[in-house]
């Protein structure tokens, strides 16, 4: 993929910006962090050149400067909400974060548990938190939020809330997904901090939408087609336009809430000029670090394009709602874009055409479209990615990469012990015979130091991903999709 954004200048700029806003509140800053502290492969993929973990790396190059406070909602945990790409629960993935936050030499002051009226799993993580020595504070529901300010800013509203004791300028309050509470549990610190006469202020730091980039700029869809479940709709700033005459993007829940939001920082502070608009609250520098805007757009068409089909699978496993994917046809429509603007979508249905059979096709780093179809030994994703890795290593397409001593007990554990319907091997499968038989053979020992290379291609099968097929294309970073399609008439699939 052709670069597009300059990630060094990003952390820069960033950084700069971050350190610029701290100075303007006598040197304490609660920045809410919106979106993926790691792994931000959304970013990724439409800003090629984004380094996954950016905001992980700019808050370790910020030193001793920052820490962070997590929040978690008690509702997400009390219904185990689990965090999509990873197949983790929030609690489970806090945790993680919390690990790799901390190996990474990164302060971690505690964890908020928000929204709490008993939940009897918040209770038990709070248990946990206590056991593993992470400072933990509740903060439950403010009666008469968020219409009563009077009531919010006062003692018995955020001043109920425990006051969460930081050392640093920086604090950075993040969670592990959406509606966890990290706008509240930072008015509540602003509003202590005040109480204290300490002078803090707030800030948002969300990569998407990009502020400074068109409306309707390929980017910014892709935004909105990520998160169509949540209908969000990117918009014109009205009170920064207001303000300052000038045209900034924003997102509805954020315009839609900035004059409660306003209204409590000017109770809290006495200054009714703590924000014009909701853009100026963020801090967000990508826009500024796009060195090619025609690869970015493409990168982005790319992804709608993938989310559309996302949305089509879901929808047809029963994971989504109609709504979504009408959003998404819409904003397929807006860009113009066709299903078979993906390259790989027309050379894997053509494969399946032909040999009547489900089929898949990758896209290798050059361009040139590799296709597998589906027989009773493999997949067809393990047949593509096997033949993909033939091809970049220069192995005759008839060579055989597993030996029959190998595949034969791996066929026998999937059948016999472990009592699965077939015995086509499936990309874990695959690999792990493919591994066993590269440390003893040159040639499958060839093909295995080629998987590195497909880090980032395309792929697209005419059926649904069978889970040991999409868990592994999707740790080995490939960009995926499928028909929506089931491979039979199963009700359990």
């Amino acid at each position: 993929m052709k670069k597009g954004f300059d990630n060094a200048l990003y952390m820069q700029k960033q950084k700069e910006h971050i350190l610029e806003r701290i100075s303007k509140f006598n040197g304490k800053l609660y920045l809410e962090f919106g979106g993926k502290l790691f792994d931000d492969y959304h970013a990724s993929r439409v800003l090629p050149g984004f380094e996954p973990d950016a905001k992980i790396r700019l808050l370790r190059s910020m030193g001793d400067q920052a820490e962070l406070v997590f929040c978690i909602s008690a509702d997400n945990i009390e219904k185990n909400k689990i965090r999509a790409d990873l197949g983790i629960s929030y609690d489970q993935d806090l945790l993680r974060q919390v690990d790799m936050v901390q190996n990474m030499g990164i302060s971690v002051n505690s964890v908020v548990i928000t929204r709490y009226t008993g939940q009897a799993a918040a209770d038990q993580f709070k248990c946990k938190l206590d056991a593993l020595g992470i400072r933990n504070y509740i903060h439950r529901p403010i009666a008469g939020y968020p219409a009563d300010v009077d009531h919010i800013v006062s003692e018995q509203g955020y001043g109920a809330n425990p006051y969460i004791e930081t050392t640093k300028p920086l604090v950075v309050v993040t969670a592990p997904g959406p509606g966890s509470g990290k706008l509240a549990t930072c008015l509540s610190q602003v509003y202590h901090e005040h109480q204290r006469g300490i002078l803090a202020g707030y800030g948002k730091y969300e990569t998407f939408p990009i502020w400074n980039l068109p409306l309707k700029h390929p980017v910014n869809l892709a935004y909105e087609a990520a998160t169509a479940d949540l209908q969000d709709v990117n918009m014109i700033d009205p009170f920064h336009l207001e303000a300052y005459g000038v045209t900034t993007v924003n997102y509805n829940r954020d315009v839609e809430a900035f004059p409660l939001v306003r209204t409590i920082l000017s109770r809290i502070t006495g200054n009714d000029k703590f924000y014009c608009s909701p853009t100026d609250m963020g801090v967000n520098m990508a826009g500024y670090a796009i060195v090619d805007d025609e690869a970015c757009r493409q990168a982005s068409y790319q992804e709608i394009i993938r989310r559309y089909y996302k949305g089509l699978t879901d929808l047809r496993m029963g994971r989504e709602k109609e709504e979504t994917v009408e959003k998404l046809k819409s904003i397929m429509q807006q860009t113009g874009l066709k299903h078979t603007d993906r390259a790989v979508v027309q050379p894997a249905l053509d494969k399946s055409a032909r040999v009547g059979a489900p089929a898949a096709a990758i896209q290798l780093p050059d361009g040139r479209i590799i296709t597998g179809k589906s027989t009773p030994l493999l997949s067809a994703c393990s047949a593509a990615v096997l033949n993909a890795i033939k091809v970049l290593a220069d192995i005759p397409k008839a060579t055989l990469l597993m030996s029959p001593a190998v595949l034969e007990p791996v066929i026998d554990l999937k059948k016999n012990l472990l009592g699965s319907q077939s015995s086509a091997l499936k990309l874990d499968d695959s690999l792990t015979a493919l591994y066993i038989c590269a440390a003893s053979d040159p040639t499958a020992a060839k093909a295995v130091a080629q998987l590195p290379l497909l880090r980032g291609c395309e792929l697209h099968a005419t059926q649904i991903f069978h889970s040991g097929d999409e868990s592994v294309l999707r740790r080995m970073r490939m960009h995926i999709t499928c028909e929506p399609a089931f491979p039979d008439k199963s009700v359990l699939y």
